[in-house]
């Protein structure tokens, strides 16, 4: 049944971070981190277009972030919910980023995500938030040339997610799943990260890390943390990406050494994430993982999440 109440002019929303791929579930899987995030301000206006109006914040790469609606992430998503609903009204998208371009924190899919979600709160007949996923996908595309889920998709549902090009589904996720996420004071753009990876893998690679991802699932799908860990291994895109990463070894070394059931980098990196089986362990494991960033050079902030993040919600009119 249609809600013919009117709708609000305005909405807020926010999108948290994410870490992308899990490791083992390369543009496939992602989990959002209750961290930093972005926020959208999205105006309903007459035109039918789409404006962003401003981009604010004090973190890196604000400054990169193109005004051209179809060049920007939040932008080009907006239109392209318009042109399939057909829309003859537009929107005024004001960002506020809390996430830094380039940290492998979802940063470009935040921006996206919050402002598709304050929109769609200003539409005569609001979307489920699956329906969402296709214009994100899209979104997604001003930024990395691609549409890959692993970002978005956890973002619009939150938790863990299966996005693939056509389904977005939410995975079981036990309570008891924890998570360090340790973003390092260095840029990795998404498309420089990519590119280590057009080189060809051998079948024998490819077989090993399918193990290691239907290990994974299952462990996750029974709440069994070894088979998590047994699962949480990257073969195919870590070994190329790591050498991108100063201080990545040691940081893997300290989340080990400190019990985790598996680490490695978050989305194109530079962030790495580690699981641990209880909130108490990540706790103890953050001081050495930023450590060992510290170590290597790096001014680095650690964040322990719950692997069962937030997913993004709206804030209010505004």
């Amino acid at each position: 049944m249609t809600d013919t109440r009117a709708r609000p002019l305005s909405a807020t929303a926010y999108a948290p971070a994410s870490v992308g791929n899990i490791g083992v579930g390369f543009d496939l899987l992602g989990h959002t981190i209750d961290g930093p995030r972005d926020v959208a301000h999205v105006r309903r206006i007459d035109a039918p277009e789409v404006r962003i109006d401003a981009v604010r914040g004090d973190v890196r790469g604000v400054a990169s972030i193109p005004l051209d609606a179809a060049a920007n992430t939040a932008g080009l998503a907006l239109q392209s919910l318009r042109s399939a609903l057909a829309l003859p009204y537009g929107f005024a998208v004001e960002l506020d980023k809390g996430i830094a371009l380039g940290s492998g924190l979802g940063g470009s899919a935040a921006s996206c995500v919050a402002a598709l979600v304050a929109a769609n709160a200003l539409l005569d007949a609001p979307l489920p938030r699956e329906a969402l996923y296709p214009f994100a996908l899209d979104g997604e595309w001003a930024s990395t040339h691609s549409r890959q889920g692993d970002n978005v998709g956890p973002m619009l549902i939150g938790g863990v997610a299966m996005a693939t090009p056509t389904r977005l589904l939410a995975l079981a996720v036990p309570a008891w799943l924890h998570c360090v996420v340790v973003h390092p004071d260095l840029v990795l753009e998404t498309r420089d990260a990519r590119a280590v990876l057009s080189a060809p893998y051998a079948l024998a690679e490819v077989v090993a890390h399918s193990t290691h991802l239907a290990l994974f699932l299952t462990g996750l799908a029974r709440g069994d943390a070894s088979l998590i860990a047994d699962g949480l291994r990257d073969l195919l895109v870590e070994p190329r990406r790591a050498p991108l990463i100063r201080g990545f070894d040691a940081v893997q070394a300290a989340a080990r050494d400190q019990g985790a059931l598996g680490a490695s980098i978050s989305g194109g990196g530079p962030s790495c994430f580690a699981w641990f089986d209880s909130r108490a362990g990540a706790e103890r494991a953050a001081p050495a993982m930023r450590a060992a960033f510290l170590d290597a050079g790096c001014d680095a902030r650690a964040y322990v999440s719950p692997v069962a993040g937030p997913r993004a919600e709206l804030l209010g009119d505004s």
